[in-house]
């Protein structure tokens, strides 16, 4: 008996559409905030215990504030894109940047991908608009840096799992 395997059906590699996008940077900016936030006291406390003083934020003035936290939002973008392709809240909704070809994202196109990402907020956010209307759901970031945002799972084989488990629960 000689049966061709039909492969199933997939959502992986398939452009991701703008309410999954916006779900995984919804994610995203509430994990950038909280350990920015834990980061910064968690240093401040230490700083404070060695030095023998409570220090406060308001010791610092934005000259020193601002640039850190723009450090911080291009290494937790950046790193994460270089190594696996997904930020933390894009992988709890499977998505992943990848080179507009499909190859992985490396270093220098998720660099490009970061420093171009604030061009899409101008002009009242404009440069999203094509996440919405484009084909291939890019924004102008996406455009610019020659990358995309697929689909990172196969979302028919983890419904089967998912409706197996509970059948399974039920049954018991």
């Amino acid at each position: 008996m000689n049966r061709r395997r039909v492969p199933e059906a997939s959502l992986v590699g398939h452009y991701a559409g703008p309410v999954t996008r916006l779900a995984a940077c919804a994610a995203d900016i509430a994990i950038l905030n909280f350990a920015f936030v834990a980061g910064v006291s968690v240093l401040l406390w230490l700083l404070g215990f060695l030095a023998g003083t409570q220090i406060e934020t308001d010791d610092f003035g934005p000259w020193l504030a601002i640039p850190i936290l723009t450090l911080w939002v291009f290494l937790y973008f950046w790193v994460p894109w270089s190594l696996s392709g997904s930020t933390p809240g894009m992988a709890i909704v499977g998505l992943r940047v990848v080179r507009r070809d499909g190859q992985p994202v490396d270093r220098a196109h998720a660099a490009l991908r970061v420093i171009t990402w604030p061009l899409s907020l101008l002009a009242l956010g404009l440069g999203f608009l094509g996440i919405v209307v484009g084909r291939e759901h890019r924004a102008l970031h996406d455009v610019l840096a020659g990358t995309a945002v697929a689909y990172a799972w196969d979302a028919r084989a983890a419904r089967i799992r998912f409706l197996a488990q509970r059948d399974r629960a039920r049954a018991s």
